[in-house]
């Protein structure tokens, strides 16, 4: 089984925290849609694995797009590939993009699972981050989502914001939880330097917040989400039973994926590869950065997507895939001081208590091998 993954790299504005490969140059958008189109048509030989399990839409704002247009992605998907167990289309939305003639419009189309960036229920906060979507927007999207028959819905929610403490996180998680959606991802605030949060605190405008109020912030996420019943599955992931992102999922367990787009990454198990040129050179031809992973590489990759999620890896297939050498190394570094206090060892099976995930970063850097 394989994914394939679209980036979408356009939004009408740019939130103060955000990374990610985007543009708000929108004029060009016609033009990177059918250079994408052109680009998929071009990669079928990249997978090795031409079985189709999930397609994503990221961004960037997918929800600009046309659902007609999403649907032709899909369906060239469908003339290039397998897709006979294609079984997860998700598009990323923002909250005010969603009106009842885009959620009538997207209910014709290949999508069965919604992904919308909430972030906060505090306004303040939303304004804040440069969100261009009020709470109760949001609140409202996620009521037509559901009354248009929508049933795999998931919310993004961001913490450890400088100046919003747990009062506006509780608030918040109180209701996301009211929404009733069946995911939700919550996400530690980064600054990164390109953004503007960056360039704030490069001038000593903004600060992160300290480390214990860090760590606070998460442990009321994973009190608040698992006693509603949510599943924490991976350090920043929650799901109902059965809903869990199985897109994501395809990536911390090192399957096969095709990214299709500027700023889309891919990897057939033996190449990782991406595309960063600016858009107005992508619209002209599209060039590949490329890297061959090592063993080193594979295992480094192994064990730390692993150990993101709650079922952790297993030595055994260390063994089988990297030699005996390796598991036994990972086990001796397994019992050292700190570790063993963070490590479960389930029957040769290594993971991380969600509760102790925030501390995942530390376990990780500790058993890889640079």
């Amino acid at each position: 089984m394989a994914a394939i993954y679209f980036h979408i790299p356009f939004c009408k504005r740019l939130c103060g925290y955000c990374d990610f490969y985007r543009s708000v140059k929108l004029k060009y958008m016609p033009q990177v849609v059918e250079a994408m189109r052109r680009e998929l048509a071009t990669q079928h030989s990249f997978l090795h694995d031409k079985t189709i399990r999930t397609i994503y839409f990221g961004g960037g704002t997918p929800s600009l797009l046309a659902p007609s247009e999403i649907e032709r992605f899909v369906e060239q998907v469908r003339s290039q590939f397998d897709c006979s167990c294609l079984e997860e289309v998700t598009i990323e939305v923002n909250p005010d993009d969603i009106t009842p003639e885009y959620v009538a419009e997207l209910r014709k189309t290949s999508v069965n699972r919604i992904s919308m960036g909430v972030q906060s229920l505090d306004d303040q906060c939303l304004q804040f981050m440069g969100r261009r979507h009020s709470a109760k927007q949001a609140v409202e999207a996620v009521r037509m989502l559901q009354e248009a028959g929508y049933d795999n819905i998931s919310v993004d929610v961001i913490f450890g914001i400088p100046g919003f403490g747990v009062t506006e996180l509780v608030n918040t998680l109180e209701g996301v939880v009211a929404m009733n959606v069946q995911h939700i991802s919550a996400y530690h605030l980064t600054i990164e330097e390109n953004t503007r949060f960056g360039r704030m605190m490069a001038k000593g405008e903004f600060e992160e917040i300290d480390e214990c109020s860090s760590e606070s912030h998460y442990m009321w996420v994973h009190r608040a989400l698992t006693a509603a019943g949510y599943e924490h599955y991976e350090v920043s992931n929650y799901a109902r039973e059965g809903f869990r992102s199985k897109h994501n999922s395809s990536y911390w367990r090192g399957v096969e994926y095709l990214g299709i787009g500027p700023g889309a990454h891919s990897y057939n198990g033996e190449v990782r590869r991406w595309c960063e040129q600016p858009i107005e050179e992508y619209i002209k031809g599209v060039e590949y950065g490329s890297e061959v992973l090592s063993e080193r590489d594979k295992l480094n990759e192994y064990v730390m997507t692993s150990l993101r999620c709650i079922e952790g890896f297993s030595l055994d297939k260390v063994e089988q895939n990297f030699g005996i050498a390796e598991r036994k190394r990972l086990e001796h570094e397994a019992i050292k001081t700190g570790l063993s206090e963070l490590l479960i060892n389930d029957s040769g099976n290594l993971r991380i208590a969600p509760e102790n995930m925030f501390l995942s970063d530390f376990v990780i850097e500790a058993l890889i091998e640079l």
